[in-house]
């Protein structure tokens, strides 16, 4: 391994790219534990110390080098679809700091490709998506006409989340929308016959919405002691589930279907 033997950056420079690199692996889906310690190893990697307060909606970041110098800023988190492929790029990167191997203009350089890097195909995740719910209705122990359907609303309801999304849309209203149009397409199960297990079909359909990973991270957060932010993920988390169940709903009584 080589070690590079660079200049370091001043507490301004420093501060500026490591609230950039904060806001986009935090509003990626990554946890506060992995945060703390990804922005505090390319500090350490400078000879400098960084303090971080992180919030549901900012990070509040002091870096101080070793003459006393001291930079702060505060940076709005993005919102994001959660993508741990970034997460892990992004935890390479502040490694490749820490070992010395790449100096800090190239790390500014990669960080930048890193961010910009295309993430799956949107026609591909969306084949894959719908997938996944079908073979979760199998999981449940749906039939194939249910598999059939649950894959059909699902394909749907996440064509409408992507458009919806890309418009920039409140992800509380992505929510409701996604789930009702799934719940229609899935409640013809029940009204047509298609399948011996409809209720299986039409319960399935909307699981690609439930926010598994606001609620694991909130989780861990916990764990970590960051309370503030980890009740904020799961107040997150539990409003986009009250917008799901809200679209169930809406879609079954539109669809005259009883609930009970």
């Amino acid at each position: 391994m080589t070690t590079l033997k660079t200049y370091n950056p001043s507490v301004d420079e420093l501060c500026m790219f490591l609230s950039k690199y904060s806001d986009r692996l935090f509003g990626s889906g990554a946890t506060c534990i992995r945060l703390v310690k990804n922005v505090s190893r390319i500090a350490n990697a400078y000879g400098c110390n960084a303090e971080i307060s992180i919030f549901p909606r900012h990070i509040h970041l002091m870096i101080m080098d070793q003459a006393g110098n001291i930079c702060t800023a505060v940076t709005s988190i993005q919102d994001r679809p959660a993508d741990f492929a970034l997460n892990t790029a992004l935890s390479k990167l502040s490694w490749n700091i820490s070992d010395r191997e790449i100096d800090f203009q190239c790390a500014i350089r990669l960080f930048n490709r890193i961010s910009n890097i295309s993430r799956t195909s949107p026609t591909m995740e969306l084949i894959l998506v719908s997938l996944a719910n079908a073979s979760f209705c199998r999981l449940f122990g749906g039939d194939a006409m249910a598999m059939v359907v649950v894959f059909i609303a699902t394909f749907a309801g996440y064509t409408a989340k992507q458009q919806l999304i890309a418009r920039h849309t409140d992800f509380r209203i992505t929510a409701l929308i996604c789930s009702f149009i799934s719940a229609v397409l899935a409640a013809g199960d029940i009204l047509f016959g298609f399948s011996s297990t409809p209720v299986i079909a039409i319960g399935t359909s909307i699981l690609y919405l439930v926010p598994g990973i606001p609620f694991i991270n909130s989780f861990c957060d916990m764990i970590d002691r960051h309370y503030i932010c980890a009740m904020g993920r799961l107040m997150n988390a539990v409003v986009i589930t009250c917008c799901l169940s809200a679209g169930l709903c809406a879609g079954m009584y539109f669809m005259n279907i009883g609930m009970f």
